[in-house]
């Protein structure tokens, strides 16, 4: 057994639905620790989501002992050593300490046993790796915790291993990294990712869809996109990519958007960018440019970037002033004429830098009026 250091700050170990289930299941001979993400975020002073627990105890004890201590416990995935117990209406995963028998993807024959290092070592990535009693003590069977402190994400033991056991893992991976990791990805975990790569075409639209989804939120998301996309993706256009993700016709039509042209945005003068501002409204203009930034390596000059990026908060574009009407008057009879001419007005007035003034409105008014009369013989 290996205990480097004590986790001091996580009054949930001390107080609290956790310490509670952890305190019911800490007996009689049994052991019960906190396991996975919340130690690491514990230790990484970062907010923790779900509590998770492993526990020497068999899952039948498990259900006995939450009985007895009025606490509701609900079988979510007992044939692999898995209860739920809903304690003060938190839920808490709770799962017998268990070894891999016979590997098929995410549906393993497991065997429960009582070895908290073999647990540790069927996980998938070091930083997930970690474990902690009740009195705080870290327990550290797979290097997790140099990782944390050098901000890499390694998987456990054999990557190609890892990975067989559930290909889902390329992805984390990837995400994982996005999210805690530092500098360029591990080098074993990426080629055993693309070794690997072929394995995710058999996985879940669903599965891959919320991985995905999870990934680009995180801090470090176009980095880790970036270097997935370099050995681990494979090129697909945005209708493709759609289907396989399942995305919703919104997703679908932001995924189109930001696909669509991005490189021209890259190198913009500031009156270029007013204009693309304008024919892209908000949105579709920041997923375009933050693409076109990710893509432009990250030992490019930052100022130019963060200029157009906050051009949206920096300046408004303003409505087309001009109308049907200005062109009625000026002889453009109702039709699809009418809508050649305001076409022709508006890419004036967008050349021109946006002007109201009176004056400079009725010149764009006559001259795309002259132009298109000349152009169809009027």
């Amino acid at each position: 057994m290996s205990v480097e250091r004590v986790l001091r700050d996580a009054p949930w170990l001390k107080s609290g639905a956790a310490a509670g289930v952890l305190e019911l299941l800490n007996a009689d001979g049994e052991e019960a620790r906190v396991v996975g993400g919340a130690v690491r975020n514990a230790l990484l002073n970062i907010p923790i989501g779900d509590i998770d627990i492993a526990t020497t105890a068999l899952p039948d004890e498990v259900v006995r002992r939450a009985k007895s201590a009025g606490i509701k416990s609900v079988p979510t995935g007992i044939v692999h050593g898995t209860v739920t117990l809903v304690a003060e209406s938190q839920p808490f995963e709770v799962t017998t300490l268990r070894e891999d028998i016979e590997t098929f993807g995410r549906k393993a024959k497991v065997a429960f046993g009582r070895d908290w290092v073999r647990d540790a070592q069927r996980r998938d990535f070091t930083i997930n790796g970690l474990s902690v009693s009740p009195d705080g003590a870290v327990h550290d069977h797979v290097g997790g915790l140099d990782d944390i402190a050098a901000k890499r994400v390694r998987f456990i033991g054999n990557p190609d291993q890892r990975i067989a056991e559930d290909y889902l893992r390329i992805l984390r991976f990837f995400r994982m990294h996005a999210a805690f990791g530092a500098g360029e990805p591990d080098h074993a975990g990426v080629r055993a990712c693309i070794r690997g790569r072929s394995g995710l075409a058999g996985l879940s639209a669903e599965r891959v869809r919320m991985e995905m989804l999870k990934l680009l939120v995180a801090e470090g998301a176009a980095k880790a996109v970036i270097a997935m996309e370099d050995g681990v993706a494979v090129t697909e256009d945005a209708k493709r990519l759609a289907t396989r993700l399942r995305l919703t016709n919104g997703e679908t039509k932001a995924l189109d958007s930001m696909g669509h042209r991005w490189w021209r945005l890259a190198g913009m003068d500031e009156a270029t960018a007013r204009r693309r501002l304008y024919r892209l409204g908000e949105a579709r203009y920041r997923d375009r440019l933050m693409l076109a930034w990710a893509r432009a390596g990250w030992d490019t000059d930052l100022a130019p970037w963060r200029e157009l990026a906050t051009l949206p908060e920096r300046w408004s574009a303003p409505k087309f002033p001009l109308r049907a009407a200005d062109f009625k008057a000026r002889g453009i009879a109702e039709g699809p004429a009418l809508g050649h001419v305001l076409t022709l007005a508006e890419d004036a007035w967008l050349a021109a830098d946006f002007p109201l003034e009176k004056s400079a409105l009725a010149a764009i008014a006559d001259q795309s009026a002259a132009r298109f009369a000349r152009d169809h013989r009027l």
